[in-house]
């Protein structure tokens, strides 16, 4: 797919891999539709992605909300020809917490169920609203589902592990799904990025971080956004999952 003037959407675009991914595309050519739950914020990120990129206040995790998002889009853009599904959230913690014979603690159902819906269930259902309009347009696209190394399980992360495996499920089921609308699906599961997280770590404690990864350093959003490009120009690509970790296996 040649990216000019196209029209993507990424959900949880106002920083971090979102934002790094959207100008990438945007500095392609592409038009964006910036997804995420603060206005302010995805008003500014989208103004770094050229004058006719927008940001839309979007509850991935909320059917109605998500509806209503992709209806606008599809309204003041005309078209819509790929989605990044990169909106997620962490509420790590241990399935339980037991010592001395006493159970201390348990991981809570919200904790569970908030992680669940905006990451599986968000997932789905942008990837829904997007494959609609798509194969009512009839000019195909892409569907990009962000996952994580930590899908294979992870410790202190039932949640999200559950639910990154889930999006990893999600491309083969959708790549085999939506070839007929010529609608290609791609993964991504990054390892150890760089983020606003990462760099508020004591440099001893980053330092440990970078030595566990084979190439001896964290990965950046744009090598994140790199892969994405990758998959959005080769036609041939569809339905599986790159793992970007610099070697890093869980």
């Amino acid at each position: 797919m040649h990216i000019q003037d196209k029209v993507f959407v990424v959900t949880g675009a106002a920083r971090g891999l979102g934002l790094a991914m959207a100008q990438a595309i945007a500095q392609q050519g592409g038009r964006l539709a910036l997804l995420d739950l603060d206005q302010v914020a995805v008003t500014a990120a989208a103004k770094t992605c050229g004058n006719e990129s927008r940001g839309y206040v979007c509850n991935v995790a909320d059917e109605a909300s998500v509806e209503k998002a992709f209806a606008n889009i599809v309204a003041d853009f005309g078209r819509l020809d790929g989605l990044i599904n990169n909106a997620g959230l962490l509420r790590d913690g241990l399935l339980i917490k037991h010592k001395d014979g006493k159970l201390l603690d348990k991981m809570s159902l919200s904790q569970w169920q908030s992680v669940i819906d905006v990451n599986l269930t968000g997932t789905f259902l942008c990837g829904r609203e997007a494959a609609a309009a798509m194969a009512q347009a009839g000019n195909g696209g892409i569907i990009i589902n962000i996952s994580s190394i930590a899908r294979a399980g992870n410790m202190g992360q039932t949640n999200y592990a559950a639910s990154k495996a889930g999006v990893a499920s999600m491309v083969s089921t959708w790549g085999r799904e939506l070839a007929r609308f010529n609608i290609r699906t791609g993964g991504i599961a990054p390892g150890v990025i760089a983020s606003d997280m990462t760099a508020s770590m004591q440099p001893e404690m980053l330092e440990r971080l970078a030595k566990m990864v084979p190439v001896g350093r964290l990965g950046s959003p744009i090598e994140v956004a790199e892969v994405a490009l990758f998959m959005i120009e080769n036609d041939y690509f569809s339905g599986r999952l790159i793992e970007l970790d610099g070697g890093l296996r869980m």
